[in-house]
């Protein structure tokens, strides 16, 4: 049985939940990692510099203790699909390393800094437990 929030798994493609609340679906095959996703987005988002960005893993909910688990660059997508179908996950694309100079980050690259605006915005709004 599905939870909530689960959606149907489609074999060999990845959804991906962004911060905006748009959801970017992959299809992957056997040799596709979790960096090809990264720069797949990248490209669609017309980021300019992406180092301060990861995909995570989320596990848990607003009512639950919700956990982000980093996922590695050189990662199957395949184990990746596995958690969040059969273990109840979702992978998120999110900004992970601070920029230690946002205003920099802004003249470099204002696609980015808007989605870390909206990150952050969105986690005020939700509370401090995020």
């Amino acid at each position: 049985m599905l939870k909530d929030d689960s959606l149907l798994l489609i074999p060999n493609v990845l959804k991906v939940f962004l911060e905006n609340g748009q959801i970017k679906s992959f299809t992957f095959d056997s040799r596709t990692t979790v960096r090809d996703v990264i720069s797949s987005l990248q490209d669609r988002l017309s980021l300019r510099y992406i180092e301060h960005f990861a995909l995570v893993l989320e596990s848990g909910g607003l009512d639950q203790n919700q956990r982000l688990h980093l996922l590695q660059e050189n990662q199957p997508l395949s184990h990746v699909v596995h958690r969040t179908y059969f273990q109840g996950m979702k992978c998120l694309f999110r900004i992970c390393f601070f920029p230690k100079d946002p205003a920099d980050l802004l003249r470099r690259d204002p696609a980015a800094f808007e989605y870390l605006y909206i990150q952050v915005g969105i986690q005020n709004s939700l509370g401090p437990h995020i």
